[in-house]
């Protein structure tokens, strides 16, 4: 129980990694707030969880837009006069073509959801912790940073910008208490994974219930210490 109480902010959370850190935080005793675009995948959340008598709450919403953004923060705050931890977990990969076939929409569509939602919710979200004086943000990027490569379309160049934006924002807030990490979970067997390597075999991936450990250390107390960390999982 490493998390208690700690109000939780959880985007992408109906499937793959945010769905397996929804979980974990909730057994360690957070509050949770699960948000992602398919309302009954949250819903199986929801119930896969009262089974162990633990309740999350579930939140419909496309983070791709400002307004809303502002609505799920304000929907936290209002309920729960806080936010001590915010995961910025959904993503898209889009297409994996040479980025001169990349159309503007395809673009659009992908750094909406990659960057810019990641940026509406740490705002909205540092604005309260620096109230607080206290809270940790937690971004997650991919190993195609770390080594560029063809054909990734808008999804590489998406991460790239999120991994400087932590950066930043670790420096920024970093005298109000309010600590900004990033995660590189590597290879996990989520339906995205399979859509980028379709001839990989799964089995030899971690499941995203493996990557959860790092998660729970950066929004709990133990990291007080850490900011402006990437963290690159096996």
């Amino acid at each position: 129980m490493r998390l208690i109480k700690k109000v939780s902010l959880i985007t992408g959370a109906s499937r793959g990694i945010g769905r397996g850190v929804a979980i974990r935080f909730a057994r360690e005793g957070a509050f949770v707030i699960a948000v992602a675009r398919n309302k009954d995948l949250l819903r199986g959340l929801e119930e896969e969880l009262s089974k162990e008598g633990l309740r999350i709450e579930t939140i419909q919403a496309d983070l791709s837009s400002s307004p809303a953004c502002e609505e799920v923060v304000s929907r936290v705050v209002e309920e729960y006069g806080r936010i001590d931890v915010l995961v910025n977990n959904a993503g898209i990969l889009g297409l994996r073509v040479p980025i001169v076939q990349i159309t503007p929409s395809e673009w659009d569509m992908v750094i909406a959801t990659n960057l810019n939602a990641v940026f509406y919710l740490s705002r909205l979200a540092a604005l309260q912790m620096m109230r607080q004086h206290s809270g940790s943000i937690i971004n997650v990027t991919s190993g195609v940073v770390a080594k560029p490569r063809p054909n990734w379309g808008a999804y590489l160049p998406s991460k790239f910008a999120v991994e400087g934006l932590t950066l930043m924002m670790s420096d920024e807030l970093r005298e109000y208490g309010v600590r900004v990490n990033m995660i590189d979970p590597g290879g996990v067997r989520t339906e995205m994974r399979a859509s980028a390597f379709p001839d990989e075999d799964p089995a030899v991936l971690k499941t995203p219930e493996e990557t959860t450990e790092p998660f729970v250390f950066l929004a709990s107390d133990e990291s007080n210490l850490i900011t402006g960390a990437r963290l690159k999982l096996r």
